[in-house]
């Protein structure tokens, strides 16, 4: 099985805006790209088409920049899908230090242990709420039904399956970015599995 990852965000230029941040967080740090990429275990070449928005990145090269630069993964979304204000001064990334879940909605246990697993291996901050299907997952971000009890809190990242059962990925991503002020900007990475 080959696990493919695809950010999918509410801009249509979120590969233009994650790319600006990865370069703003390297300058930061004062180090070329070719130093970033070899850190990150990444090309160099790959690496200049991800700062210049050319390119799709995957979750593994994510999560290796987000460790290496280092930022959660949840702030390296939040800051390319934030309103411009509040995402880059002065060309470095400036964002809340809080770590808040990531929710995982997956209905295939392995592959969502797959993904927990991954982000284990980069040592994480972020605690990883998994959930099989888009009600659950909804449920989780509003505080209602089992999680009536708890407290909404955003998740700093959404990994979504298109393929749900019940309720698909695609409508599960439409209630959450038209449906609803309090989670219409949280990063979202859709995961395609193909075999």
């Amino acid at each position: 099985m080959i696990i493919r990852h695809h950010v999918l965000g509410a801009d249509a230029d979120l590969q233009t805006k994650l790319g600006a941040v990865v370069r703003a967080c390297r300058h930061r740090l004062g180090i070329t790209q070719e130093e970033l990429a070899w850190r990150a275990n990444i090309h160099r070449t790959y690496l200049a088409e991800i700062e210049h928005g050319k390119r799709n990145v995957t979750l593994r090269t994510v999560a290796n920049l987000a460790k290496t630069l280092p930022i959660t993964i949840g702030h390296l979304f939040a800051y390319a899908t934030a309103r411009p204000r509040s995402t880059l001064r002065g060309g470095a990334a400036t964002a809340p230090t809080e770590v808040r879940d990531i929710l995982l909605v997956e209905h295939h246990a392995r592959a969502a242990a797959e993904t927990a697993r991954a982000f284990r291996r980069a040592r994480l901050a972020n605690p990883i709420k998994i959930v099989r299907d888009g009600e659950t997952g909804l449920n989780y971000l509003f505080g209602t039904g089992r999680y009536a009890r708890r407290k909404p809190m955003r998740p700093q990242l959404t990994l979504l399956d298109l393929h749900l059962p019940q309720m698909s990925g695609l409508e599960f991503l439409q209630r959450i970015k038209e449906g609803d002020e309090r989670t219409r900007d949280i990063p979202v990475v859709v995961l395609m599995v193909s075999e």
